[in-house]
């Protein structure tokens, strides 16, 4: 599955096998909550399958959907990354199957596994940078 999301595209065939064992699977119901805007950040997710709605909170308490995820997209690192609490709400748009790797088993798998880790460290590290500048362009065209 870690395979197919495109996101770990630099991992060897035998790194997937190791980092494989880091990462836990769980089904999510069409209209589940998976986490909450200001909650802890103890996990990531990758999308295998469905779709998943990252929603903000406005001024009058309502939740807005910003983007509606795709199979292959990872959610939640910001949060695994630096330890802040979640930036948006994340909840099913469809039934869904989502890799998850939490951050004590990133943790773990820098001390057993830091050349893997670093890897992946790395993807998300680039996604993160793809969406930053994505959404500079878009605040740029509003803008004008």
């Amino acid at each position: 599955m870690l395979m197919d999301c495109g996101l770990f595209d630099p991992l060897l065939p035998e790194d997937f096998h190791i980092a494989a064992g880091y990462f836990n699977i769980s089904t999510i119901a069409r209209d589940e909550t998976i986490f909450l805007e200001g909650d802890a950040g103890t996990f990531m997710c990758i999308i295998h399958s469905g779709q998943v709605a990252v929603q903000k909170t406005n001024h009058e308490g309502q939740r807005l959907t910003i983007a509606t995820l795709r199979s292959g997209r990872a959610f939640g690192e910001m949060a695994v990354l630096d330890g802040e609490r979640r930036s948006a709400s994340c909840v099913a748009a469809s039934d869904c199957v989502l890799l998850n790797l939490g951050k004590d088993s990133l943790e773990k798998m820098l001390n057993e596994a830091p050349r893997i880790a670093a890897k992946i460290i790395r993807a998300i590290a680039i996604a993160l940078s793809k969406r930053l500048r994505m959404a500079d362009g878009q605040l740029i065209n509003q803008q004008f």
